[in-house]
């Protein structure tokens, strides 16, 4: 199968890589070319970790055209809020029976993905989808080549409409086998346990990171107790709207347990007996996709969503207020709203019955 790798990114590169290793045919497109011209010729990605070696891979590219040309899967690496324009510039090289996956997705990626597509009447066969997270923690440590610290068991992902997921499955399990389908994208955006780690405790080890520069280990390191039982309080809020949306979410705790097989008696703890997080360091500045990413591409519209619903959401609206303050942004204009993503108006059933119908 060749695949196409939209982002040469601290996951895309790894994804490349990784792909590669398991036999297909690879193509690594990144709209720069800073981040690929010391390897776009020699065309090799080194693995280091948890998976070690090098591959060559089959093409490195900054043409989008060449890259999407013959491509059967496209799977895009890119940070959540530049999801639309990559759907937009996709758009105009759909084929046929190809299939394109967001991951992840954050919260309502591939609808967001799949009304551009409508809005942009591309009448192609296709399959559009999202991952609940990434395949694994993976950091760039030097040109061309990539450290993955942890590679996840299990990490759901389902198509829009629903209906989709069929076919979905039958291609995906071959190629990626930890990625399991499941029943729709309110799974995959509304177990999005990114929005649970990644703004709160970034925003409450601001000073840290402003001071250090980052140079503290973030998961291990910058959740203490006390920031742990902020990020238990955003997840309950989470699993609320979750749960009137009609599904039963994995608390972060249970999500640590299926994805890395960590157990704690509390968030706290689950996270510190979770080896994968050992050696990730924090961000070097405020200045990142776990603001700009995580808080209006997944706090945003759950927050919204949870409005809709009838439902409080003190802490995560906190994280987002507190954000645009420190970031003099409004991440609320910004995100990823209901309006924009063209379902602000309808009930819940007609939203369902877009999600899993298609109408």
């Amino acid at each position: 199968m060749n695949i196409t790798v939209i982002g040469a990114g601290n996951g895309g590169l790894a994804l490349a890589g990784f792909l590669a290793m398991r036999g297909f045919a690879v193509t690594l497109y990144n709209r720069s070319l800073k981040r690929i011209s010391s390897f776009i010729k020699s065309r090799v990605i080194k693995l280091e970790g948890e998976i070690t070696g090098s591959v060559k891979i089959k093409n490195v590219t900054n043409n989008l055209e060449e890259a999407l040309k013959d491509a059967e899967l496209v799977m895009i690496v890119v940070p959540a809020f530049a999801h639309a324009d990559i759907a937009e510039k996709v758009s105009k090289y759909v084929k046929d029976g190809q299939i394109f996956i967001l991951n992840p997705g954050r919260t309502f990626g591939a609808l967001e993905f799949y009304n551009i597509f409508r809005k942009n009447q591309v009448d192609k066969d296709v399959i559009i989808a999202e991952t609940q997270t990434f395949l694994f923690a993976s950091r760039t440590s030097n040109p061309g080549v990539s450290h993955i610290f942890r590679v996840k068991n299990a990490v759901p992902i389902s198509a829009i409409p629903s209906t989709k997921n069929e076919k979905l499955k039958k291609v995906i399990e071959d190629i990626v086998p930890e990625f399991q389908v499941v029943d729709s994208i309110i799974y995959t955006s509304f177990n999005n346990i990114g929005a649970v780690f990644h703004p709160a405790t970034l925003i409450l080890n601001s000073g840290r990171v402003e001071s250090t520069f980052g140079k503290f280990e973030f998961y291990l390191e910058g959740i203490t107790p006390s920031v742990a039982r902020v990020l238990e309080k955003i997840d309950a809020e989470r699993c609320s709207v979750a749960r009137t949306l009609g599904i039963e979410p994995m608390t972060a705790q249970d999500w640590l347990n299926y994805a890395y097989d960590v157990l704690g008696n509390n968030l706290y703890e689950a996270i510190h007996n979770n080896a994968g997080y050992q050696g990730i360091i924090a961000p070097p500045s405020l200045q990142n996709r776990y603001i700009f990413e995580d808080v209006p591409m997944s706090l945003v519209p759950i927050s919204e969503m949870a409005k809709k619903l009838g439902i409080n959401t003190p802490a995560i609206d906190s994280i987002i207020y507190l954000s645009s303050i420190m970031m003099g942004r409004d991440f609320y204009r910004e995100g990823r709203t209901l309006e924009r993503l063209g379902i602000s108006k309808l009930s819940l059933d007609e939203i369902k019955n877009l999600i899993y119908k298609g109408v």
